[in-house]
């Protein structure tokens, strides 16, 4: 059967020049990064330039960058960090209702403890108000954390603009954004955007999973999160994933080097693909920004159906799509990003994120559609609900 992988969002293939920069260090360059003999000091080395690989593609130093196991570690870093750090300063915490659970989890328990969150809302585009953020800064504000790309919908916010209107009205809050989906997928400049701090992961940009990393704006107040050893200059104790660090430094090479073909190549397919299911297939929307939107973003709602179903179906044709992110796809609670938007809670379970990536070609997006519009009519002809009988 024909296999199509159209998740990349979920997460990515690990390319082969990443593979094989990774295999020497399993088997034969497998000393620790800490011990003083060769062996030591060559997997000590690998790591120094991965970080400078990193590092560059967001315009940072190679020092302002520290190695983690996840995004979702370097989420919980920022914000976690941050709390403790500046608690003598105020408790509140900003952040927008459609932020990654890695975010939200972590400001309710950070609630549980006395610091009070305030959640922006977003429009039916699922963009924050700029004024909306700056009336909810106050002097006792310590963060402000405001991801770049949503995981669900793609929409991209304007982090410069509102790191700039943050910093305007309270100089001493740290900015921090979730940078996961946008690494490889936007040009990144964490200097030029002003941001205190970023998180990044390395299974999104055909990485291999297990490896994050925190950028760090010297001079930013933040609380080490793991405590042990002197490792990642004694910021981020644990013995360091030394293949899993050389492998996002080469991932990282190779997505500033293609990043502009990446681009054209995302972006070209998934337009390609929003305008052929929506001209086929009627009672179909587009959920998020259609200008502000990642490069292989599309998220689309299918009136009178329920997407688990449609997933199943594709599933059985050899499609793998998902029903929202990843991180949350197994559960039965409705996206909370559609809900933010204000998409009724019958047209949330009717909606599917597909998204493309390099190895994504339009044949596969043309037997995606072929299926999609026999899949999405046999389903509706068992509906109990109709186009006439409305919701």
């Amino acid at each position: 059967m024909r296999q199509i992988y159209l998740d990349y969002s979920a997460t990515t293939p690990v390319k082969q020049e990443v593979l094989e920069a990774m295999l020497p260090y399993f088997t034969e360059n497998f000393g620790n990064p800490s011990s003083l003999y060769t062996t030591g000091s060559l997997s000590r080395d690998a790591i120094i330039k991965a970080r400078e690989q990193v590092a560059h593609l967001i315009g940072a130093k190679d020092k302002e960058i520290f190695f983690t196991s996840s995004g979702t570690e370097s989420d919980n870093w920022a914000v976690k960090g941050v709390a403790e750090s500046l608690k003598e300063k105020g408790n509140h915490i900003i952040t927008t209702m459609i932020e990654h659970p890695a975010i939200l989890r972590t400001c309710e328990n950070l609630e549980t403890k006395g610091y009070r969150v305030t959640y922006l809302p977003v429009d039916q585009d699922g963009r924050i108000s700029s004024s909306q953020l700056a009336d909810a800064i106050t002097d006792e504000t310590i963060l402000v954390s405001i991801m770049t790309v949503n995981n669900e919908i793609g929409t991209i916010q304007d982090i410069p603009e509102l790191c700039r209107l943050s910093k305007e009205k309270n100089r001493n809050l740290v900015f921090h954004t979730d940078a996961v989906q946008a690494l490889g997928n936007m040009p990144i400049d964490v200097k030029t955007w002003g941001v205190d701090l970023m998180s990044i992961s390395g299974h999104k940009i055909y990485g291999p999973k297990g490896i994050g990393a925190l950028y760090i704006k010297p001079g930013t107040r933040i609380a080490n999160f793991m405590h042990g050893g002197s490792q990642e200059a004694k910021r981020r104790a644990g013995t360091e994933n030394l293949t899993g660090i050389i492998g996002f430094g080469k991932a990282a090479e190779i997505a500033e080097r293609e990043l502009e073909g990446h681009i054209h190549h995302s972006r070209e397919l998934r337009d390609y693909f929003i305008d052929q299911v929506t001209r086929r297939i009627e009672n179909v929307t587009l959920n998020g920004s259609r200008e502000h939107r990642h490069p292989g973003n599309v998220n689309l709602t299918f009136d009178f159906i329920e997407g688990e179903a449609m997933l199943l179906y594709l599933d059985m044709n050899g499609i793998a799509v998902s029903t929202g992110s990843a991180c949350s796809s197994a559960s039965l609670t409705p996206s909370h990003v559609l809900t933010c938007l204000g998409v009724p809670l019958e047209k949330i379970h009717g909606s599917l994120r597909f998204t493309m990536g390099d190895f994504t070609t339009k044949e596969d997006l043309d037997y995606t559609i072929e299926k999609l519009t026999e899949i999405v009519a046999r389903l509706r002809s068992m509906s109990p609900v109709s186009k006439e009988k409305g919701w």
